[in-house]
């Protein structure tokens, strides 16, 4: 009685080997070219460069008692955030996160999250 139900699908043009997939030889067509690439009708949305804070604003020094600075770094599960999610450039990267695990050392930012 199943076999009864099913219809019988006669491979298509394209799917030479009458499997649901398509052939793995196959190529996909060519991406659309220009600058709005991947959306039909739309434009893709534009991403601003980040900048470093630290740089803009000529922070040389970062200390582990500005805990209203470098909460800004930590997210609320108390993680410090990546260097391509805040845009911060690589050295003011590595000394905020020294001076982040100093901080929480001496128990001025949390290690973890607030648990819910």
């Amino acid at each position: 009685m199943a076999e009864e139900n099913r219809s019988t699908a006669t491979p298509t043009s394209e799917h030479t080997s009458g499997g649901d997939r398509p052939d793995r030889g196959e190529r996909r067509p060519p991406r659309p070219a220009g600058p709005g690439g991947g959306r039909e009708g739309g434009r893709k949305y534009f991403r601003r460069k980040k900048v470093c804070k630290f740089c803009v604003e000529k922070i040389e020094a970062i200390n582990y008692k500005d805990v209203r600075l470098l909460a800004q770094f930590v997210a609320e599960s108390g993680k410090i955030v990546p260097r391509r999610l805040t845009g911060v450039c690589t050295p003011h990267q590595r000394r905020l996160s020294t001076a982040i695990k100093q901080a929480r050392n001496i128990a001025l930012l949390p290690f973890a999250g607030r648990a819910s």
